[in-house]
């Protein structure tokens, strides 16, 4: 049975806990040792994921001119969001990893191994999402999804951490009960709320969401598109022309041959 994660960002309180869990458990530095400068932007000084913040919590603020505040996610707002890998069902990533560094794990989840990565970022530029991120060692990083903990029975240490349970943890199927509920609970009083992740987004996301704002808004692709589509295009485009290429060769080399015979009968016939 495929896991994942169900982030409700309507319960989500911008508290981090899960981006420091999840540094702790897997052992990751913070970004030059601690000193990040304040972005400046908002609460959020991290400002994305990357090799070294698997979990990215997103400050969205909405407020009014008049910073009025009509109730439960109306008027002035903050929207706030944990980010993280999407372990896509269909995985561009995966997909183009030349060494097999990247595999799908027996729990769904979308896996680098580290030890036969060698950094060609193909998979940095064919993710969707903008997830993977190089590392000061050179190597592609990004979620695990806790692997070593799911192979023990535990949750991931983000899903425990959370104090809000706005990260679920555990089977798709139930999770995404759980998120059609909420978004029925929302829509009761007056909230937009959809889930993003179904099978219109790369054939499902094994970490998704439930939204109150268009995806842009949390810096989510309205419509991502598998890199390795276009790849597969291309290579057709590059058969397409190579075979053009190749039959125009071979008139142009009969043609050659055809000159070379008929100059040759002439002298013959002199």
């Amino acid at each position: 049975m495929a896991k994942g994660f169900y982030t409700d960002t309507t319960a989500c309180i911008g508290c981090k806990a899960c981006q420091v869990a999840c540094h702790q458990w897997n052992d990751i530095p913070a970004a030059e040792g601690g000193r990040t400068e304040l972005s400046g932007d908002s609460y959020d000084n991290t400002q994305t994921l990357s090799a070294e913040n698997w979990r990215h919590v997103k400050f969205i603020e909405q407020i009014t001119e008049d910073r009025t505040q009509e109730g439960f996610l109306q008027g002035s707002r903050w929207l706030m969001m944990s980010d993280v890998c999407k372990h896509c069902v269909h995985a561009a990533c995966l997909e183009v990893c030349p060494t097999g560094a990247i595999i799908r794990t027996e729990f769904d989840s979308v896996f680098i191994q580290q030890d036969a990565c060698n950094g060609c970022r193909a998979c940095v530029a064919a993710c969707p999402f903008g997830v993977v991120d190089i590392g000061r060692d050179g190597k592609a990083h990004k979620c695990t999804m806790c692997y070593d903990r799911l192979q023990n029975g535990r949750e991931p240490a983000c899903a425990q951490a959370c104090p809000t349970e706005s990260i679920r943890f555990g089977d798709i199927p139930d999770l995404m009960k759980l998120a059609d509920a909420r978004v029925a609970q929302l829509k009761e009083q007056h909230i937009d709320a959809y889930v993003y992740g179904k099978e219109d987004i790369v054939g499902g996301l094994n970490a998704f969401y439930v939204l109150v704002d268009e995806p842009h808004v949390y810096g989510l692709p309205e419509k991502p598109e598998l890199g390795s589509k276009n790849v597969d295009e291309g290579f057709a485009l590059s058969g397409v022309a190579a075979a053009a290429l190749a039959v125009t060769g071979l008139v142009s080399f009969r043609k050659s041959r055809m000159d070379e015979k008929a100059g040759a009968a002439t002298e013959d016939h002199h």
